[in-house]
């Protein structure tokens, strides 16, 4: 396999159509940095800030979460028998996928794909008792086809989230056992889609509930495969939500809140978002302030970042109306299918992306606290104290902007694929600093990577994080190598989660595998062929990738990740 490791994005593939797609992306980048208010486009270019999905300034929103019991075709399917139902709705599943793939820039999300197409199928006579085999042949189908395609843009596999765990019937409970079981039977490459399992009290978190045996399998399947990861509806930033209501897009994008009425993620997605590199503000504070004073430090931090976050606010804003003034046209499925929470067909854009997202992200916030003081945040009790403390003031700040302009400002804890390798090689032309030699800032307000703390710990720290980054967040545990079969222990971090904060968790190990005879572990050759034609896939930014064609920054993280 050819190696690609200076991609954007670790899902790109080299072919023709995609290499002229970059070439015109790259121009319509410059030109709309070009248009921007200069200062802006300073801040972008310098790297204070990354305007992600550039390309897509005021032509699209982010990413969504379907409301597909909306507006399903029943139509398409009248007059088929039930083997055909079946079939042709995985089907439409797939057409779905690849026409929305086009229509925005981000990742989509099914938030219930269990008690959904249950209903779905229901509505259309198909029973699943004697055509299981047809239902599982079709799922694995869907699975395959998220796993391999990369024809978005010519070169890029969709970014799609199934949500699962909430079952309230034995229909749904099979389609989620299924989904569970074919993607654990996949092969060894077979990555994708994202799969979350929704954690609820009374129905799937403990022993006596219904749904406990589908998190047990679930538990299983990562122990196996790193997938599923773990929406926790009871954690303190959740629990006053309705669970069927809750959905991860994207590695991480969360979606509640609405200022106009319509709680929950379905229907709903993010318009927009930028992310403020932390480090960068950190080491001018250092260079420019003369006292030594961590308190004085941490108060100028503040200072630097208002400045950079109202700049910020100001882009988003603008993008906001551009996309809101954008062609109706461009959005042909949304028209057809009625996928947001408002009817494109009845509505102007603004009244539809008005219930959407607009997030200021970050990135680097360990390297950042590690400036100031000279100390890890999670080594040391009041820089521990003053990086919770930071959070917390951008969600204020955030918040502010959420009443000021009336729109659904939200926090970000970005995981920046390209941005932790950008960022970081910017300011290693500007400043000499211990935190820039590794070549990557740390997603989030991610504890580092090869700190070696125990698992329960890493999560007990970040927990607290949680409830500030609304606008979505993760944490993860690195596990020294696969639990296989260890769904107890696995469960006991879930549990530890829960308690501690965590809103959505994920669990990593490396897995590395013989692309001659199929054997996986983790080896620099196989044992049992002795090849050294080995493929790493390896969880950095969010969704599974194979390795060999991360971004550099995130290459050179993936190298120094260390087990908790």
């Amino acid at each position: 396999m050819e190696k690609q490791n200076k991609n954007d994005n670790a899902a790109n593939r080299k072919s023709y159509v995609g290499k002229v797609y970059n070439m015109g992306e790259q121009q319509i980048k410059s030109f709309i940095l070009n248009s921007l208010n200069p200062e802006w486009a300073r801040i972008h270019k310098e790297g204070y800030i990354h305007i992600h999905d550039l390309d897509a300034y005021g032509l699209t929103y982010n990413c969504l979460t379907f409301d597909i019991l909306n507006a399903f075709p029943y139509k398409k399917f009248e007059g088929l028998n039930e083997v055909e139902k079946i079939i042709s709705a995985f089907d439409f599943i797939k057409e779905l996928i690849a026409k929305m793939g086009n229509e925005q820039s981000g990742g989509m999300s099914f938030a219930n794909f269990d008690n959904d197409f249950a209903t779905i199928f229901t509505h259309m006579n198909v029973e699943y008792e004697n055509k299981k085999d047809i239902f599982a042949a079709s799922i694995r189908s869907l699975i395959m086809f998220c796993n391999n395609i990369h024809t978005r843009m010519g070169q890029t596999s969709y970014y799609v989230t199934f949500n699962i765990g909430l079952a309230n019937n034995d229909f749904a409970r099979f389609l989620a056992f299924t989904l569970l079981d074919e993607f654990y039977k996949s092969g060894s490459l077979v990555y994708k889609p994202n799969i979350v399992f929704k954690v609820h009290k009374g129905v799937s978190r403990n022993i006596k509930d219904s749904n406990y045996d589908l998190l047990e399998k679930a538990l299983l399947c990562t122990a196996k495969k790193m997938i599923p990861t773990y929406l926790l509806c009871d954690c303190e930033a959740d629990k006053n939500t309705d669970p069927a209501k809750l959905s991860i897009m994207g590695c991480r994008t969360r979606v509640v809140d609405d200022l106009f009425g319509k709680q929950g993620a379905i229907g709903r997605g993010n318009i927009d978002n930028i992310s403020i590199n932390l480090p960068r503000l950190a080491l001018e504070v250092v260079r420019d302030c003369k006292s030594n004073d961590i308190y004085e430090r941490y108060s100028r931090l503040k200072e630097n970042w208002t400045h950079i976050a109202e700049l910020t606010t100001d882009i988003l804003l603008d993008r906001f109306e551009k996309t809101c003034n954008s062609d109706k046209n461009l959005f042909s499925t949304n028209l057809e299918y009625k996928l947001w929470c408002e009817d494109f067909n009845i509505n102007e854009l603004k009244e539809i992306f008005k219930h959407g997202t607009l997030s200021i992200g970050f990135i680097g916030l360990t390297e950042t606290i590690e400036i100031l003081t000279g100390k890890k945040y999670w080594k040391d009790e009041e820089a521990y104290r003053l990086a919770l403390d930071f959070v917390k003031f951008m969600r204020m700040y955030v918040d502010l902007q959420k009443n000021k302009y009336h729109l659904n400002f939200s926090l970000l804890a970005t995981s920046g694929e390209l941005i932790s390798g950008r960022f970081a090689e910017i300011d290693k032309q500007l400043f000499e600093c211990d935190s820039l030699k590794k070549d990557y800032y740390t997603n989030s307000f991610h504890i580092d990577v090869d700190s070696k703390i125990p698992a329960y710990k890493k999560i007990q720290y970040e927990g607290p994080f949680h409830i500030y980054a609304n606008g979505g967040c993760i944490t993860y545990v690195e596990l020294a190598e696969a639990p296989l079969g260890n769904a107890v222990g696995l469960d006991e971090l879930v549990e530890i989660a829960i308690e501690s904060g965590v809103h959505y968790l994920g669990f990593n190990f490396p897995k590395d595998v013989c692309a001659d005879c199929g054997t996986t572990g983790t080896f620099d050759y196989c044992s049992e062929c002795g090849s050294h034609n080995i493929t790493r896939i390896r969880r950095v930014s969010g969704y599974l990738e194979i390795q060999d064609f991360f971004t550099s920054g995130k290459m050179n993280e993936s190298k120094n990740r260390r087990a908790n």
